[in-house]
């Protein structure tokens, strides 16, 4: 009998310490971009690093949906200059191709040299060759996390996502991508689509319109959408780029700003507002109720409201939109503990 309620005992306490210690833990987060097409990637992933800084997130990968020389190269350079060079990276092979040289921030910087001709920035890593293909990422580290545990933040074009939803077992998991994503995911927080009555198609679901149907069709987690007037209304100020990281010279965020676009120039934060979806919940937003998400063949998007489904969309007010930009203005200009920094 005693031994009976010390082993009762001893499980009830294991319960409660594994209990505490899920609430305690950092978020998991995978995240993925197509960096290198417009500047909110590069100060998204700003975001998930002072978050990491913070103990609040562990960002287990970073996956790239787009293709072309500077995605993974500016990711690399990223993960080492703010102190995190262990987090992998996924490529995309035969994905979208969207480089014009002219505003391509991400190969701008990676391209950058010292006055010696060596690299201004290190990417961690020798050939892009060796990464593995981001849909085999994903497997790989969903198959080594908790049930129901991570976050997957999607900014970009929904090819890769696809492609983990149709994958089949391999040496990570026996599962196949639907059975691993149902069991693993908790959460997807896209940076897509465009509710407004009469609104035109959204680039990221223009981009790869057959991928975003199948996303709001059929992926098996819920699914927030952070849509196109969203971030149109919340800039990001070229008088912080200018004023607020003068810590660091050379700073790679710094500099993929100053090389996209003509300074100075104000940016909408579309990306950054998925993100911040994620981490921080829905307080900072106007949160739709549940319905379903519809991608029409010419890639506009249309929410229908309904108890059963698991879509949403946000939305912000002028005093949301004002609150959010200064949580920007806190959160990015800080300085960031990585030993890269310094």
């Amino acid at each position: 009998m005693f031994r009976k309620l010390i082993f009762g005992l001893s499980v009830v306490l294991v319960s409660i310490v594994s209990c505490v210690n899920e609430e305690d833990a950092p978020m998991k987060v995978i995240f993925e971009t197509d960096m290198g097409n417009d500047i909110d990637d590069a100060l998204a992933l700003d975001m998930l690093y002072k978050y990491m800084d913070q103990g609040l997130v562990d960002v287990l990968a970073i996956g790239l949906n787009k293709t072309g020389f500077g995605p993974v190269e500016y990711v690399g350079l990223m993960n080492q200059w703010y102190g995190y060079p262990d987090i992998p990276i996924g490529k995309i092979t035969e994905g979208i191709e969207y480089n014009y040289p002219e505003s391509n921030f991400a190969a701008k910087v990676s391209a950058m040299k010292d006055e010696s001709g060596n690299p201004l920035f290190k990417t961690g890593f020798e050939s892009k060759e060796n990464l593995l293909e981001a849909p085999v990422l994903y497997r790989k580290v969903l198959a080594g996390v908790p049930d129901n545990s991570v976050t997957l933040i999607s900014v970009g074009y929904s090819t890769n996502l696809v492609r983990l939803m149709e994958s089949g077992p391999d040496e990570y998991s026996d599962l196949s991508g639907m059975e691993l994503i149902a069991k693993k995911v908790k959460l997807l927080s896209v940076m897509a689509g465009d509710f407004r009555p009469g609104a035109s198609a959204e680039f990221n679901v223009v981009r790869d319109i057959p991928s975003a149907k199948m996303i709001f069709e059929k992926w098996p987690t819920p699914v927030v959408a952070s849509p196109f007037d969203v971030g149109l209304s919340i800039c990001y100020p070229a008088s912080s780029i200018e004023n607020d990281f003068n810590w660091a010279d050379p700073h790679p965020l710094v500099e993929g700003y100053k090389a996209w676009g003509t300074m100075p120039y104000d940016r909408p934060t579309w990306d950054l507002t998925s993100v911040l979806y994620a981490v921080e919940g829905d307080s900072w937003f106007t949160v739709s109720p549940q319905g379903k998400i519809k991608v029409e063949d010419n890639g506009c998007t249309r929410f229908t409201p309904c108890p059963d489904g698991n879509r949403r969309y946000l939305s912000v007010t002028k005093q949301q939109a004002d609150a959010i930009l200064a949580r920007f203005l806190n959160l990015i200009p800080s300085k960031p503990s990585g030993h890269c920094a310094e």
